[in-house]
């Protein structure tokens, strides 16, 4: 009984991990790397979804906005099984495009605006930070496993 619970939560179930660069390029417009699976448990996965998120902030205390945008994603619908003790990986390939404000795209057609248009944003106190996400469906289980890992996007 406890074991089928166990199961139905995830408890001891499979564990996904993503296995990505600490910096990309934009330039590239895509992502490699590898999911990496374990489980206490034998699990069949039935698909993954990963995700490419923008963090978008702008202002300053009770003026703060945050806004986050899917700069691109991919499911990978092949099921497979996850023995127990045992490590399965797959690899994916994430396309992506990254949004540019209209006072970034000034920036980058006049050499002369980058330093106005950087010190504007830092007055303003806009950032962008990226993220990568999994999420595995995993066949009985109610609480999908998933993972999260920052990225830095060298433009």
């Amino acid at each position: 009984m406890i074991g089928r619970i166990k199961q139905w939560l995830g408890i001891e179930g499979v564990k996904v991990e993503l296995v990505i660069p600490d910096e990309i390029s934009e330039k590239n417009g895509f992502v490699e790397g590898r999911l990496r699976f374990t489980s206490l448990n034998d699990q069949m996965v039935e698909q993954v979804k990963v995700v490419f998120i923008e963090r978008y902030v702008r202002g300053r205390r009770k003026e703060k906005r945050i806004d986050e945008y899917e700069l691109g994603s991919t499911v990978l619908n092949t099921p497979f099984a996850v023995p127990a003790g045992k490590t399965v990986e797959r690899n994916f390939k994430l396309p992506f495009k990254l949004v540019h404000s209209d006072m970034e795209n000034m920036a980058r057609r006049n050499i002369f605006a980058r330093g106005l248009v950087g010190a504007l944003k830092l007055l303003e106190g806009v950032k962008s930070e990226f993220r990568i996400e999994a999420e595995a469906k995993v066949k009985g289980v109610a609480l999908n496993p998933f993972d999260r890992k920052a990225i830095a996007v060298k433009k």
